[in-house]
């Protein structure tokens, strides 16, 4: 199994859950349940192959990763009720999906020798595009734009951990892995310690 199957592995299976955890707070049904799932599990990892022009799309070539975010649905349709606060629970889900999904962005781009912008770009889109799916189709307010939360910038910094590693040593377990603890740490940081960007705030008229 190559470095970029195994990460998109991982990312489906996590986000697959906290879409199938949003399904739970929509009181959707089974088949509600894995489409969601399987929306936030392949979205971002579609973007990027459809703006990467892999061909086949990943989950086209190997079925695997839709097989996971299904089982994830099932799983989840039967215990949700056991968790005290779901919308939690799904947050640190999302938290710790962001960071294996901006990786294999990452890890696509660079298989694939893009410029330093696309690698950037690639990471962003596989990281954060399923969970934006998840939460328009769950009427929910997407927590990519809920205010200083370091979701995109998160990535950004993730993506760049990357390329600074790749540049520093020829192992690329290296690189990937600062990917993930640099953009977990700035997510996690925003979650539990409340770390956050300056917001605009419009100035009062003058009187």
């Amino acid at each position: 199994m190559s470095t970029l199957v195994a990460l998109d592995y991982a990312a489906a299976l996590i986000f697959a859950l906290s879409g199938a955890l949003a399904a739970s707070r929509a009181q959707l049904d089974l088949v509600g349940f894995a489409f969601l799932a399987s929306l936030t599990a392949l979205g971002g990892g579609t973007v990027r192959d459809l703006l990467l022009d892999r061909n086949p799309v990943f989950w086209i070539a190997d079925p695997t990763p839709l097989a996971i975010a299904c089982g994830a649905a099932v799983v989840v349709f039967f215990t949700a009720h056991l968790l005290e606060s779901r919308q939690t629970v799904l947050t640190w889900l999302d938290a710790l999906a962001l960071p294996i999904a901006v990786a294999a962005g990452v890890r696509a781009a660079t298989e694939m020798e893009q410029s330093v912008p696309i690698v950037l770009l690639m990471g962003i889109a596989t990281g954060c595009f399923g969970g934006l799916l998840r939460d328009i189709v769950a009427n929910e307010v997407p927590l990519l734009i809920r205010p200083g939360k370091l979701y995109v910038t998160a990535a950004l910094a993730g993506g760049g951990a990357a390329l600074i590693a790749g540049a520093l040593t020829d192992h690329t377990g290296v690189a990937l892995a600062a990917c993930i603890c640099v953009t977990f740490a700035l997510r996690a940081g925003s979650l539990a310690f409340g770390w956050r960007l300056p917001v605009y705030k419009p100035r009062a008229p003058r009187s």
